[in-house]
């Protein structure tokens, strides 16, 4: 197989993707605009080529037809990918160009865009928050009549909570529309609600080979607007309909060789679950370490297993774990220093600590705490001595 990954230099844990392809014998190009590169990865890339730019698609376009006149092989021997979200529509116009299989142009603005996704969910027979693409503030007044309020407005297509608002009444609304940017927003129902994760991966014939699910201590939303911070567990297993209907989007949705994460609401009203995103890649942070440590597995090696030799290996994983993370915010003055934490439980607990990018540091805090353990009884206390802090 030959695969053409997109920026493999960023998010840092690209390289483990580029270097167990190439060992399971996949000619493995790396195409990014980074003057260096680390030895480590360069090792892990057949090649490295090198442009001024990826927004520039005349440029990319040039640079993966030399690669493809160059190594040869049919189209269906390529694969393109990046594992982040913001080169999948990248991703997809270089399929588009050269016939290579994956998703295409259409197909990724149905996953991408907040309004698509809820025909999607639709399709899968899945129920969702009631939503709507709204550009006037007449259309919104009469929109809020049906749904009520609070209502959630966000971009359509969009990362994480960036613009995001909680509109609680009509002059919240109004005051909405006099500062708003010209991007196109949803404007849907509010769930009150906690929200549960069903994360995984398919195979090469769009069977769940892997899933998983996580819990989360509050919303994206709230993390921004309140500058709060955020933890997150997995469950050792997986609630039976929130399975169900994970299953359910990623068949309509017909994911091959994907990770996927997807974000549900549990209505506290009355326990059912809601369908809130899609996200068919990848989640972000240090997300993809923590299916290896809850599960004693490699995921990493798996999907490039997947890719090159339409194998899976560990179909025996069994969660033995919860694995948790625990993000730390600067503005808060903790008790306990990362070094103490590490002295007080030891590397089978903590099993990875460190700094966050400023880019995810908002969200996910400037520093950050991983822990696993086998109960929940065990994990809370831990929890609870990463976050303490001075008054």
């Amino acid at each position: 197989m030959f695969v053409i990954f997109l920026s493999p230099h960023f998010p840092y844990n690209n390289i483990y993707w580029c270097k167990h392809l190439k060992r399971l014998g996949a000619t493995v190009f790396g195409l990014a605009n980074e003057e260096y590169i680390s030895p480590e990865l360069r090792e892990s890339l057949t090649e490295y080529y090198r442009i001024t730019s990826l927004e520039n698609f005349d440029e990319v376009k040039s640079a993966v037809k030399d690669l493809m006149g160059r190594y040869g092989g049919s189209p269906d021997q390529w694969r393109v990918e990046s594992h982040n979200e913001y080169w999948l529509e990248l991703e997809a116009k270089i399929r588009d160009e050269f016939h290579i299989p994956g998703f295409t142009t259409t197909e990724i603005r149905k996953i991408k865009a907040k309004s698509s996704m809820k025909e999607l969910f639709r399709l899968a027979g899945v129920p969702c928050p009631a939503g709507k693409v709204i550009e006037t503030l007449e259309d919104a007044k009469r929109y809020a009549q049906e749904i009520g309020y609070p209502i959630v407005v966000k971009p359509d297509i969009g990362v994480g909570a960036a613009d995001t608002f909680k509109l609680n009444n009509e002059a919240d609304l109004e005051r909405f529309f006099s500062t708003r940017k010209t991007t196109t927003f949803i404007f849907e129902q509010f769930i009150d609600g906690t929200i549960e994760s069903f994360d995984g991966l398919t195979d090469s014939i769009g069977r769940i080979v892997f899933f998983t699910t996580h819990k989360f201590s509050s919303g994206i939303m709230e993390v921004v607007t309140d500058d709060s911070e955020l933890f997150y567990y997995s469950e050792r297993v997986v609630p039976e309909d929130l399975r169900e209907l994970g299953f359910r989007v990623i068949q309509a949705a017909g994911l091959k060789e994907k990770f996927f994460h997807l974000e549900f609401f549990r209505k506290k009203s009355d326990g059912q679950l809601v369908a809130l995103e899609t996200n068919m890649r990848p989640p972000g942070g240090v997300t993809m370490d923590m299916f290896n440590f809850a599960n004693d597995i490699d995921l990493y090696y798996e999907w490039a297993n997947i890719i090159e030799r339409n194998q899976f290996t560990s179909s025996h994983y069994r969660r033995p774990y919860h694995c948790c993370y625990v993000g730390r915010k600067e503005r808060f003055h903790y008790k306990h220093s990362r070094d103490e934490i590490h002295r007080a439980f030891g590397p089978h607990q903590i099993v990875m600590s460190g700094h966050m990018p400023t880019l995810f540091a908002k969200v996910l805090g400037a520093e950050f705490v991983v822990l696993r353990t086998t109960s929940l009884d065990e994990l809370k206390p831990i929890l609870k001595f990463i976050q303490e802090r001075y008054d």
